[in-house]
């Protein structure tokens, strides 16, 4: 069985305000080629369709247009799409019955009455033009640990999701008599992953151990975690696919998706195929410099080159207040677009050496002298008086609210 592992496409994410739908087209319309190329037996989209829980109309019309092109590419392909913690589970299940008359079957939430949960519902199998079943893929959609059901009254309520995974493949298990093969696909983060440029934002980070995604999966279809990486362990097969399009700068890594070919219970072989991004984010330069440098890189910067731009600046005190308007006067004419300024403290040289301090210590100390000792620490001088005073009004603010308490 070959599949196309793609997850985390953030449809509708705009960038410092400036819209990014001409970039979402492109990744989109390189996806339909990619598949009218390969012809996969299924594609796999592992979570964060959309960037925000309440889409816009036009960001929905391109995901519903570009859906089809990708099934008109390869009608026989198999294509299930699972519920991210961006997306809202129910909206993308609204319309689930109409997709499935084009071979997509959308899996947004865990459905369950008070007797049992609906298992049938997140197990899909891939069955191609020749009526000939391939193999199995199992559809999770992203589910905080604690809201996992209850399966049966004995499992402890934080075993619930590594029961509810193990009930999936158990009853895949008993389907699957011609040992063909098993993608579990989950949008979630995996203990001893790489979450470079990862924000944290939106969901949290909760980190799972592979293991509690059970036995019996032969590639695990991972989403959530932006940066494309194998997980190693216990033996096990998964992978995080990684964005199509970079979110943030600290995305600095190729953004791909990714082809996986099972046989059996062989090893997966996979093969990642980059995304080309027609407006790149740009970090300029790599190493911070002083603004006056910077600014001059971007004066530099090539007129008709896109992309978005942030400078990469070395402060020792304060930024002017004109430097941004400096940085946008700079961009104005080019294709490129100024986003922000990255600030790196400068350190500062003194004879400071760092204190150890005893919880009974901290303990003894008051709030400002703690706010003092950790301000020496990261920006390598004392706080100024005017802080000082800032910071012993906020805490008698808040003493005088717990005491109104």
């Amino acid at each position: 069985m070959k599949i196309l592992h793609t997850s985390d496409w953030h449809l509708g994410h705009t960038l410092y305000n400036y819209d990014r739908s001409h970039e979402q087209q492109a990744f989109l319309q390189q996806l339909t080629r990619i598949v009218a190329e390969e012809m996969p037996d299924a594609m796999v989209v592992s979570g964060d369709i959309y960037h925000y829980s309440t889409p816009s109309a036009a960001t929905q019309k391109m995901y519903t247009d570009g859906m089809l092109e990708i099934h008109r590419a390869c009608p026989g392909m198999t294509i299930v799409v699972t519920a991210g913690n961006h997306d809202s589970s129910s909206k993308l299940e609204i319309d689930s019955s109409l997709w499935n008359h084009f071979g997509v079957k959308v899996v947004g939430n865990i459905e369950r009455t008070r007797e049992e949960v609906n298992l049938e519902k997140h197990i899909v199998e891939v069955i191609d033009e020749a009526a000939t079943l391939k193999g199995y893929i199992i559809a999770v959609p992203h589910v905080y640990p604690q809201n996992f059901p209850m399966l049966d009254t004995e499992t402890p309520r934080e075993e619930r999701q590594a029961r509810f995974f193990q009930a999936l493949l158990d009853e895949v298990g008993k389907m699957n008599t011609g040992g063909l093969p098993v993608v579990l696909m989950a949008h979630l983060s995996i203990e001893g992953s790489d979450r470079t440029g990862h924000d944290e934002t939106v969901g949290g980070i909760e980190y799972v151990p592979i293991s509690s995604m059970g036995e019996g999966y032969d590639y695990l279809a991972l989403g959530h975690i932006h940066c494309p990486q194998n997980i190693k362990g216990n033996g096990r097969h998964a992978r995080y696919c990684g964005t199509p399009l970079p979110v943030s700068f600290d995305e600095a890594y190729p953004h791909s998706v990714s082809i996986v070919e099972l046989k059996g219970r062989e090893a997966p072989q996979i093969r990642a195929i980059e995304i080309e991004n027609p407006i790149p984010l740009v970090t300029l330069p790599k190493e911070p410099v002083v603004f006056e440098e910077a600014i001059k890189l971007l004066e530099e910067y090539p007129d008709d080159k896109p992309a978005y731009i942030r400078l990469n600046v070395l402060i020792k005190d304060y930024l002017a207040p004109d430097c941004n308007e400096r940085a946008s006067n700079a961009v104005r004419g080019k294709s490129c677009k100024y986003c922000y300024i990255k600030s790196n403290r400068e350190k500062q040289t003194s004879d400071y050496i760092a204190r150890h301090i005893s919880i009974q210590e901290m303990q003894e100390m008051s709030p400002l002298e703690i706010a003092r000792l950790y301000y020496q620490e990261a920006e390598g001088e004392e706080m100024d008086e005017e802080l000082c005073e800032l910071m012993s009004s906020v805490v008698q603010k808040v003493r005088e609210k717990n005491n109104l308490r």
